[in-house]
Parts: C-alpha cells; sequence; structure tokens
C-alpha cells in the first residue's frame, strides 16, 4: 500500500468519524431518542428534560466535557468496579504510548527515513522507507532502536505493577463495600451424586448438617422447569388449589395474599411478592407433586451458610475422594446466575469443552479465506500475473479506494459475527454465571483477534506477495519471517486502525442499530411502550479491541512508528467515548470484579515479548549482533516480571482472602429447622425464575443485599 492509498482511508475515516460526531451530538438532544442515549440513567431514576429551543439542533461538544470532568467515583456508581478497570486499560495504553509516540516519532522515525537501506531494492514502496527495513546492515543506528525499546518495556512494566496493584485493592475493598452481597453466603454444589433412596435435596441437606453443622443453613435444589411446562404446571396447581381447598367464608379475602408486595395477583386486590403459595391437600396430592418434582430435580443446589467465611471455606475444599461429586464453589450475584446452565450435568462439561475447543479451530481456520481475501484487495498488483483482469482495475482512479479503505472495512464487517459466536460458544461450554460466560468469549475473542487478524494478515499478505512460495519448516523460521513481515504490514493496520478503531468509536457513539429500531417502533409503528431496553456493556468486544490495538503499537512501535499517533488518537477518543457510554447508555446487571484486568496484563506481556524477540532477529538480520544479544536480558527480566505479578497478584483474583472476610458483622440468622418434602404445602415456596434470572434490571450497578434475609423454609429454584 502506498501513500495515496493511505491517505484516502484517512480521509475517509476522518469525514465519517466528524460526521458521525456531530450528528450524535444533534440526536443526543432530542426528546425520541432519550431511551436511546440515556438508558443507563433512566434505569437508574434520573430523568432529564429538554426544552424545546435552537440549541438542540446545533452541533456541540457538551458531552466531552461531561465525560472528561467524571471522577472515578461517578464512573463507579454508573458501570461498577469493571467499568473502572477498563477505563484504567485504556488510560494505560494512552500512557505508555504517549511516551512510545514522543521517542519513536524524534528519534527512531528520522533514523529510518535516512538509513538507505532500501535504495535499488525492487518492490519498496515511499512507506517502506519509514520503516527499519530501510536502516542499513551493521549501522550503529540500530543501538537507537535498542534503547528505545528498553524504555518502552520499562516503562510498560513499571505501569503495569502500578495498575496490578490498584485493582487488587479495589477487587478487596469490594468485600468491604458490600458486606451482605448474598453471594458471599452462598455456594453452588454441582456433581451431587444420585441415589434411589433419597432426593436430590434430601442428599444435600444430610451431606452438609452432617459436615458442616456448625455452619449450614439451608439449601435450594435447582429444578428443570421450561417455559410452557412451567405455564401449564401453575395452571394446574391453581386448578387442583381451586377444588381441593375448602373456602372459609369468615375469612377475608386479602388474607390469601401475603403483606410483603411487589405487584398485585390476579384473585384479589392485595398484592403479592415473587412467591406464590400452593394451599394444602390431600396426601395423595401432596405425594404426587412431590414426585413430580423429584423428577425434575438437577444435580445443582444453592446451599447458604452462617458467614462469608464458612461460604469460603466450603468453596474452596474439595468435598469428596472424587472430584467430579460434590463440586463447590462461590455463588453468582442472584442477577448473574445463569440458570440454564445449572442443570447441565458437571461430568459433561470436560466433553462440551473439547467439542467448543475443536468448533473454535475450525471457524479460525475457516476465517482464513476472508483474510485472504481482504488482503488479495491490498495486494491487487501483485495479483495482475495470474489474474490479466486486474490489471484495468489497477489502471482505474479508483484504486487508491480498492487498496486503501476497503480491505480495512470488509475485514470489520467479517469480524462483527466474532464476538456473538464466542458467547454462543462460552453458553454451550456450562458457564454458571453470566459475567464468566461473557469473560471466557472475551478470551476467545482476544485469542481469535490475535491470530486471524494480527497473524493471519501478516502471513497471507506475505504469501500473496510471494504467490504462493512462502514456506515455513520450523519455529525459528516462522520468527524470522515474521521479523522480516511485520514492518511490511504497517500501512494495512493503520488503515484497519482508522477504520475499526476511529469510524467504529463514531457507530458506538451514534448507536445505530437501537436509534433506527426506535424510530420505526415508535414513529412508524405508533407504539407508546419502549423499544429501548437497557443493556450490559460489550467488554467482550471492546476489551479486545484495544488490546490488540495495543499489541499493533507494540509490535511496531520501533519497526514503523508512523502507525502510534493513529493509535494515540484512538486511545484518546475511546477514553472520552467509553466513559460517556458507561455514565449515559450502559446498565451493569453483573460484576467479574475487575477481572478483565488480568486478560489485559497477560495479552501486553505478550505484546512486549513478541515485540522483543522480533526486534531481537531483526537486529541479527541487520548484522548488529550485539543490538541482538541484548533483547535476551530485556527477555528474560520480562518474563521474570510477569512471574512476580502472577505470584503477587493473581491469588487474588482466583480466590478470596479469608484474612479480609469481617467476622463481627457476618452472621446470617439463627439457622432453621430442616424442611422436608412431607411438609404440608402450605410451607412449599417455589421460586418463579424471572425473579431470579437477572431479566429485570435494578437500579445498582452493584447490588447490595443489606436487608437480605434467607427463609427458614426449603425453597425450589425452576429454570425457565
Amino acid at each position: 500500500m502506498d501513500i495515496p492509498a493511505l491517505l484516502t482511508s484517512a480521509g475517509m475515516n476522518i469525514g465519517i468519524s466528524v460526521g458521525m460526531f456531530s450528528l450524535y451530538s444533534i440526536l443526543r438532544k432530542q426528546p425520541l431518542n432519550v431511551r436511546v442515549y440515556f438508558g443507563q440513567r433512566i434505569a437508574q431514576g434520573r430523568t432529564r428534560n429538554e426544552n424545546l429551543c435552537f440549541e438542540r439542533f446545533v452541533p456541540s461538544a457538551s458531552w466531552i466535557l461531561k465525560a472528561w470532568e467524571a471522577t472515578e467515583e461517578d464512573i463507579f456508581a454508573c458501570g461498577g468496579i469493571d467499568a473502572v478497570v477498563f477505563l484504567r486499560i485504556v488510560v494505560f495504553s494512552i500512557r505508555i504510548f504517549a511516551i512510545a509516540t514522543i521517542l519513536c516519532t524524534f528519534l527512531v522515525l528520522p533514523l529510518n527515513y535516512f538509513g538507505q537501506g532500501i535504495e535499488g531494492v525492487e518492490d519498496s514502496t515511499a512507506m517502506d522507507l519509514l520503516t527499519i527495513g530501510n536502516v542499513r546492515e551493521g549501522s550503529r543506528w540500530l543501538w537507537a532502536h535498542c534503547f528505545t525499546l528498553y524504555v518502552i518495556s520499562g516503562c510498560a512494566c513499571t505501569l503495569l505493577y502500578y495498575e496490578y496493584e490498584n485493582v487488587a485493592r479495589m477487587r478487596i475493598e469490594q468485600v468491604h463495600r458490600f458486606p451482605a452481597r448474598p453471594s458471599n453466603f452462598t455456594v453452588v454444589v454441582r456433581g451431587i451424586p444420585w441415589s434411589s433412596v433419597e432426593s436430590y435435596s434430601e442428599s444435600v441437606g444430610k451431606f452438609f448438617s452432617n459436615y458442616y453443622a456448625h455452619s449450614y443453613i439451608s439449601h435450594q435444589i435447582i429444578y428443570r422447569f421450561g417455559a410452557v411446562e412451567q405455564i401449564m404446571e401453575d395452571a394446574e396447581k391453581m386448578y387442583k388449589v381451586m377444588t381441593t381447598v375448602p373456602v372459609i367464608a369468615t375469612a377475608p379475602v386479602d388474607q390469601c395474599c401475603e403483606t410483603s408486595v411487589d405487584h398485585r395477583c390476579g384473585l384479589c386486590g392485595a398484592r403479592s411478592n415473587s412467591f406464590k403459595r400452593v394451599g394444602a391437600g390431600s396426601e395423595s396430592t401432596r405425594r404426587n407433586v412431590d414426585d413430580e418434582l423429584r423428577e425434575k430435580e438437577c444435580e445443582a443446589a444453592l446451599v447458604f451458610f452462617r458467614s462469608r467465611y464458612d461460604a469460603l471455606v466450603v468453596s474452596q475444599t474439595i468435598q469428596s475422594a472424587d472430584p467430579m461429586l460434590w463440586v463447590t464453589e462461590l455463588a453468582p450475584e442472584p442477577l448473574d446466575v445463569f440458570w440454564q446452565n445449572l442443570c447441565v450435568p458437571y461430568n459433561l462439561l470436560w466433553i462440551r469443552k473439547i467439542s467448543v475447543f475443536i468448533a473454535s479451530i475450525v471457524f479460525s481456520v475457516l476465517f482464513l479465506l476472508p483474510t485472504t481475501f481482504v488482503q488479495g484487495l491490498t495486494k491487487i498488483q501483485y495479483l495482475q500475473n495470474a489474474f490479466p483482469i486486474l490489471r484495468r482495475v489497477s489502471d482505474r482512479s479508483y484504486i487508491n479506494l480498492i487498496t486503501g479503505y476497503l480491505p480495512s472495512l470488509v475485514l470489520t464487517v467479517f469480524l462483527t459475527v466474532v464476538p456473538p459466536l464466542m458467547m454462543l460458544f462460552s453458553t454451550l461450554e456450562g458457564r454458571v454465571s453470566r459475567s464468566t460466560r461473557k469473560r471466557s468469549a472475551c478470551v476467545k475473542v482476544l485469542i481469535f483477534m490475535f491470530w486471524n487478524v494480527y497473524f493471519s494478515n501478516i502471513l497471507s499478505g506475505s504469501w500473496i506477495e510471494r504467490m504462493g512460495k512462502l514456506t515455513v519448516t520450523s519455529p525459528k523460521d516462522l520468527a524470522t519471517l515474521l521479523a522480516e513481515l511485520i514492518p511490511r504490514q504497517a500501512s494495512f493496520f493503520m488503515t484497519y486502525v482508522m477504520t475499526s478503531g476511529w469510524s467504529g468509536l463514531s457507530f458506538e457513539l451514534l448507536q445505530p442499530v437501537p436509534l433506527l429500531g426506535n424510530w420505526l417502533f415508535k414513529c412508524v409503528l405508533m407504539k407508546e411502550e419502549d423499544f429501548i431496553r437497557p443493556v450490559t456493556f460489550s467488554f467482550h468486544t471492546e476489551v479486545t479491541r484495544v488490546l490488540l490495538f495495543g499489541l499493533l503499537g507494540f509490535t511496531f512501535c520501533i519497526l514503523a512508528p508512523l502507525i502510534l499517533p493513529f493509535l494515540l488518537v484512538y486511545f484518546c477518543f475511546a477514553f472520552l467515548v467509553y466513559r460517556n457510554q458507561i455514565m449515559n447508555v450502559y446498565f451493569v446487571k453483573y460484576q467479574t470484579d475487575g477481572s478483565y484486568w488480568t486478560l489485559a496484563h497477560n495479552a501486553t506481556i505478550f505484546s512486549l515479548i513478541l515485540t522483543q524477540v522480533v526486534a531481537g532477529i531483526l537486529f541479527g538480520m541487520k548484522k548488529s549482533s550485539s543490538a541482538s544479544t541484548c533483547t535476551i536480558p530485556l527477555i528474560i527480566c520480562t518474563a521474570l516480571f510477569n512471574v512476580f505479578c502472577k505470584n503477587r497478584f493473581l491469588p487474588l483474583f482466583k480466590n478470596r482472602a479469608a484474612q479480609v472476610q469481617p467476622k463481627e458483622e457476618d452472621k446470617q440468622s439463627e439457622k432453621p429447622k430442616k424442611s422436608s418434602s412431607s411438609e404440608s404445602l402450605e410451607e412449599l415456596e417455589i421460586v418463579k425464575p424471572e425473579n431470579l434470572s437477572g431479566d429485570q434490571p435494578s437500579p445498582s450497578p452493584s447490588p447490595s443485599a443489606s436487608s437480605h434475609q434467607l427463609e427458614p423454609e426449603e425453597k425450589i429454584v425452576s429454570i425457565n
């Protein structure tokens, strides 16, 4: 790709970004679009009124000022700890690439330009003059590249340690900030052994009463119910109640419903909460209901304990000599539980994980086809001999649009199917919480992006340049090949940063799909109800994009420094755009307590080591053995730093520290009497799935449960 094609892509993306930003500043002021651009505020009960005036139709940058002035406490109040950690990843990128941009622009870039190493070389372009490939062999100028690499690596490790320490501290503070979360006292038990003598519920009660008699309170068994089946069973039970329970004429109607209320029931004027009671019936009716419920039991349960310390000990203890039985872990928050996966048998999870792993590999291999097609667009001049018809295209005036802007646009469009597919794969793995499912999807998308966007584009583009003569027989050949080919792909990744980054931020800000849907719903269909509902932040999409751009920045910082200003512009605008979206648009239902930082740390370490290895090989290819040798201690120090951080901080992200679990205000209610399936149906409560699955939004980003009390009766969770 030459400079005119790069300038064409830059002009297209700058025009799109400026137009989208201006359009957003107007649309956000219109009352019709309040649900689109202020869903998070409305969910928290904060409304905004706009009077009809001329300013509503004039572009302004007021949202930028508000996003800039927001404090970290404001971000935490709106988006929780995950939003704070995500913005810290962006801030880390701004800091390190600001340092890299200053160093490389004023030190490395002039040395590359005046290197005179590719004079008279065929197939060289003007962009190659700005890469390390233009430095002559044996040049002393390579020491400047080595020095810059040391400075960038040292600053990156220092900032990583500082951020890792802060995020670990925030995770510990979460325990004191929300001391009465239900998940702190609850353990998920899976792999309950089947018994022909007793039900799963009886097995759970007996097991924990025997081994944790002083700390065990009660449990909830998980039941398997489909949506249609649930409706039919509710109707059948209502029919049995109305036909078998005698009506007492002297009793007031309002006594049929409970006094703790949430919404009105359909039988009387009183209000009822999410629990419904089944009246007492005959002994045969009770036995039939018990048999039906036992058939629908899953080998999973929620077990409640007196204190957070007791629940923590149980969750981190192996309960059985067979590790596949009585598997325990801390329960997610009620809005975080993914109820459907709780009924997946634990001994089948490894089969699901292997199947998902194979499916991910197959999808990555198939994605090489669009990647090769994209690189074919950027290398049209190399395909003219094989396809003579392309000579007519290469002579047209729009060739710069085809080779500059179109390839990155096509790749961005193809990549839109990746996050939903990886989310589906993570669901099939059997994750029991929505937060861990999204984090697992983030890992899959990150690996996919690193391979298919970075390595595949480099290798396929070079394969097209050499017309199939690209051969790799060993890892050493691959490393040498990457060192040679990475600088030649810098121009393509510059256009990708502008298309996926700059234009992507403008589309993220504008929210075109919800906006058009809201207009059609309100203006065309004339519906009065709301079309837009609060949505959660797509961490598995945005975190991977930021980390991918971080990989590009590190690997090209000394090889092709011209990409750094494009990246720095992206990160600065991302800081403002994402702060605005977190405070106004996205609603938080669940948290991972900052676990996305471990992904950012690992991705950054991988990027640093890859950069150092490639630079060392390139120094050797340039016949500067001393500079190449000096990269070896840098690689070793970076790896040791990673090991130190994992030993120092990573255990705090995998487990909870018992030392920070308070003992004084940590107690639950006294242990109730154990309920059995033979008790009267008046004491049997069925929890509706819609009140447990997290479908209804809550105004608090990190729901506290200070008023949470466990009912003494055994509860039954039904899965919709």
